[in-house]
Order: structure tokens, then C-alpha cells, then sequence
């Protein structure tokens, strides 16, 4: 949770980082017509995952749409920055743009964590549904982040659902009694892997391949594209399917930047992200169970209800914790969330 002095250091570094950027992008886009507007865009993933491919695809779209004003470099790997960096950074505006999971941007706005509460949608659609940016529920969440934060939400996609791999079998909460699985640090992932009845590390994802080569951790939980493509089989021999969260994964970009953008400029983005949105989502979705395969492939044991993981045992405790951590907080949000048709 950000205190209230911690929050004013972040809004006057957010004055002070973003004011260069806002003058030098301002004067790019009062000349766009002869002018090159040149934006960052920094993420964690590898660029070949479908989630780093996607800030390709949006480079390539907004290029089309807006007849090459704008131009967006990709740095994936981060090169810009941790999680937590990433956030800031697009806060202060010395990152124009950046996704992150809703939980990681909790860490500047606490309501966006309900996003990613476990156990919370009904199925896919209805996540989609919600983090639509036109949802009663993203627009609230969106106004509270440009408020509180000086960044907005972009578009969202689906990131995957998330699963437990380590490197032992695992069918019962009881089988993870004092193994360290590494959580993104924020309240809602450490929750969720406390619940599932591991004992939860906060460890940053460019740590996280030598945290379970070394043992510091012995597990992670992650959507299976991210085990196939950073090839977590080589440490990981075995990966339970919790299901534990649906997420969708939320690309931010800085507000005093996207308030410089004229109404066509802007309209050309809002078009590229649209287009990226459905694009990486129906991917990521049409990719799951062939990269489930793949993982079999590579040696991996998955372990799912047919060979005895107790889904409901997990889903009890995850839940147990959600409500006694975080109802007070968030009881009018899973309201709405539940009414999204």
C-alpha cells in the first residue's frame, strides 16, 4: 500500500521526471505534421513471448494508423526497468508506455489489485469483459489510477491463467506446507500463493530463473506460455494446474504524454489497441493447450484433477485469505465485477 507521504514523493517526482518529457513530446506533436512523435514503450518479457510480440504488433499498428507520426520503440527484457520500475516509470513519465499485471500496479493505486484477485471470474469472457476499458467497472478503476497515479490504461489482454509448477509433485495444500514459491511481490499474488499453502518469496520475474536454479525458491506460478517460452522445464519437473488466476495483462501509458496527443493521433492509437487487444488475447488463448503439450514434451510432468490435485482444497484456502485480507477493501468491486454480463 502507498502511504500518503510515499504517495506525494511519487506525485512530485511524477512533476519533476515528467516535465521534460511533456515539453519535448508537446512540441513533437505541435509539429506532427512534419515531425516524428518517438515514444518508449519498456516490459519484462521476452520478446518472443506472444506478450512481448504484442508491443511489436501495437508499434506496427500505431505506425499504420497514424501514417507514421508516431513511432514506438520496444524494449523488452528489462532493459528499462524491474516490475516495480516499470510502473513508476511510466507514472513519471520517463516511460511512455508499458504493460504489467494488475497486481503490480496495485502497488501505486491499491484498487487496481482486485483485478487479479484469484478465483474471481466466472470464465474468459467474463475477465475480458471486465477489463474492457468501456467495462463500469475499468472506467472507475481508470479514473482513479489517472487520478492517483498520472497514468491510464490503454487496452488490456489476456495474459493466461495461472498455474504452479515446482520441482516436486504436488496434489494437496498440505504437499506445499513450507515450500517457498516465488509470488510477484504485491498483496494479492502473495496472498494467492500463501492460500494455495506454500510460504510465498516476493522475488522480481529478472530474478526469477536463477531464484529456482539456485533453490532460493522452488517454485513459481505463472500461465503456461510464460513456463514454455522461458523454458522453466530445465529447473521446474512438475506443474499443477490450480488454475488459481485468470488475469489479463494492463498496458498503461503516461496521461500528461497521451493529453499532448491530438484528437487524430490519439484516435489512432485507440484503434492499434483495439486491434492488439484481440489479437494477443485470441493468441495466448488458442495457444494454451498446445503449449501444455509442449511442456509434456520437454519432460514436465503436469499434474491436473484426473491424477488427484485437490483443485477445491486449493480454491478453499486461496479464498479463506482473500476474504479475510481483502473484503473490507474490495467488497463494492467484486459487486460489479459479478454483474458484468
Amino acid at each position: 500500500m502507498v502511504t500518503d507521504t510515499k504517495f506525494r514523493h511519487i506525485k512530485f517526482r511524477h512533476i519533476v521526471a515528467t516535465f521534460a518529457a511533456a515539453v519535448s513530446c508537446n512540441a513533437m506533436v505541435l509539429g506532427a505534421q512534419a515531425q516524428e512523435i518517438e515514444l518508449n514503450y519498456g516490459h519484462m518479457n521476452s520478446p518472443t513471448s506472444i506478450v512481448g510480440l504484442q508491443a511489436d504488433w501495437l508499434a506496427e499498428e500505431v505506425a499504420k494508423n497514424t501514417d507514421g507520426k508516431v513511432k514506438i520503440d520496444v524494449y523488452p527484457s528489462s532493459q528499462l526497468g524491474k516490475i516495480q520500475e516499470l510502473a513508476e516509470g511510466v507514472s513519471m513519465g520517463s516511460i511512455a508506455l508499458s504493460h504489467n499485471t494488475a497486481g503490480a500496479i496495485s502497488s501505486l493505486y491499491e484498487d487496481f489489485g482486485v483485478l487479479d484477485i484469484p478465483y474471481l471470474y466466472r470464465d474468459y469472457d467474463h475477465l475480458m469483459n471486465v477489463v474492457d476499458i468501456h467495462s463500469p467497472v475499468m472506467e472507475k478503476l481508470n479514473q482513479g489510477l489517472i487520478d492517483n497515479t498520472g497514468m491510464r490504461v490503454l487496452y488490456a489482454f489476456y495474459f493466461g491463467t495461472r498455474q504452479l509448477t515446482t520441482d516436486r509433485a504436488i496434489k494437496t495444500p498440505a504437499d506445499l506446507a513450507g515450500v517457498k514459491i516465488r509470488a510477484i511481490p504485491s498483496p494479492v499474488y502473495l496472498t494467492a500463493v500463501e492460500g494455495l499453502g506454500a510460504a510465498p518469496v516476493p522475488v522480481d520475474w529478472s530474478e526469477v530463473p536463477t531464484a529456482l536454479a539456485t533453490g532460493i525458491v522452488q517454485g513459481q506460478e505463472n500461465p503456461v506460455n510464460v513456463a514454455l517460452v522461458h523454458k522453466l522445464y530445465d529447473v521446474q519437473s512438475h506443474m499443477m494446474l490450480t488454475g488459481h488466476i485468470s488475469a489479463a495483462e494492463i498496458v498503461v501509458i503516461n496521461e500528461e504524454i497521451w493529453q499532448g496527443f491530438p484528437d487524430d493521433v490519439k484516435a489512432g492509437i485507440e484503434k492499434a489497441a483495439e486491434t492488439v487487444r484481440h489479437k494477443a488475447s485470441k493468441m495466448i488463448l488458442d495457444s494454451e493447450a498446445g503449449d501444455l503439450e509442449q511442456l509434456k514434451e520437454a519432460g514436465m510432468t503436469i499434474i491436473g484433477p484426473d491424477d488427484g490435485l485437490d483443485v477445491a482444497a486449493f480454491r478453499a484456502g486461496v479464498e479463506k485469505l482473500v476474504h479475510e485480507r481483502f473484503d473490507e477493501k474490495y467488497a463494492t468491486y467484486f459487486e460489479e465485477i459479478a454483474a458484468v454480463k
